[in-house]
């Protein structure tokens, strides 16, 4: 096998292992962070609803339980954040390789935190055009379900719209450019803020890394610390 189809070779299974990574990553993310999502989006959407985050969670939770409360617009969060850590991730690796190529540095393991930075920055264009039209299924469906609330409540008639059927709605009226309404904002939003986590979990993981030790081999534990430490930023 020449050199060349060893190195195409070897960057599709990275590929492969980052796209699956960040797929992984997306799913776990939903199901431990889609409750306080919805809070967030009810609270939000009507901020003189509820007094507070507690109340809008005991609130949710009691008129509406878990299912159709807290994890309302599972489906398309499940395509949101899947889709955009998957693209992440992907682009995320192939920025590296991209950085690696500008300064000149002859592995990516030896790119510097602003570096992997930089990358984290590149690749939050790509998965801002996932995430936008994604996200915005997302947030009119959590809306809309507390807008069925307050209908029910004065006795109107209220049509419960799915993500698939408010997708289609929104192309019908709006075309696909509708899909993608907010997506500078989103661009504007993420990019920056994908510069420093991916700055904040590289750096953290160097930290972390013994003397003569190399960051894949910081183990589960650190790892999980420093990706706490690249979200906070």
């Amino acid at each position: 096998m020449s050199h060349s189809k060893h190195n195409e070779s070897h960057h599709t299974k990275d590929g492969i292992i980052d796209f699956t990574a960040g797929f992984l990553g997306g799913v776990a993310l939903v199901y431990v962070g889609q409750p306080l999502d919805t809070v967030k989006v009810k609270m939000q959407t009507f901020p003189t609803l509820y007094g507070n985050m507690i109340h809008c969670f005991k609130h949710t939770f009691v008129t509406d339980g878990i299912a159709r409360g807290l994890y309302a617009g599972t489906v398309p969060a499940l395509v949101a954040n899947v889709g955009e850590n998957s693209v992440l991730f992907l682009g995320y690796g192939f920025c590296q390789k991209f950085m690696q190529k500008v300064t000149g540095a002859d592995d990516i393991k030896n790119l510097t935190t602003l570096d992997n930075a930089s990358a984290g920055f590149l690749a939050a264009f790509f998965s801002s055009l996932v995430l936008c039209p994604t996200e915005l299924i997302k947030c009119k469906l959590q809306a809309m379900y507390e807008v069925e609330k307050q209908e029910a409540a004065l006795n109107r008639a209220f049509k419960r719209v799915g993500p698939f059927s408010l997708t289609a709605q929104i192309l019908r009226d709006e075309g696909i450019f509708g899909l993608f309404r907010g997506l500078t904002p989103t661009i504007m939003r993420e990019m920056p803020g994908y510069f420093f986590f991916f700055g904040g979990y590289e750096g953290a993981r160097e930290l972390l890394t013994k003397p003569g030790q190399s960051k894949e081999d910081i183990g589960v534990a650190k790892t999980m610390v420093a990706g706490s430490c690249g979200g906070r930023q």
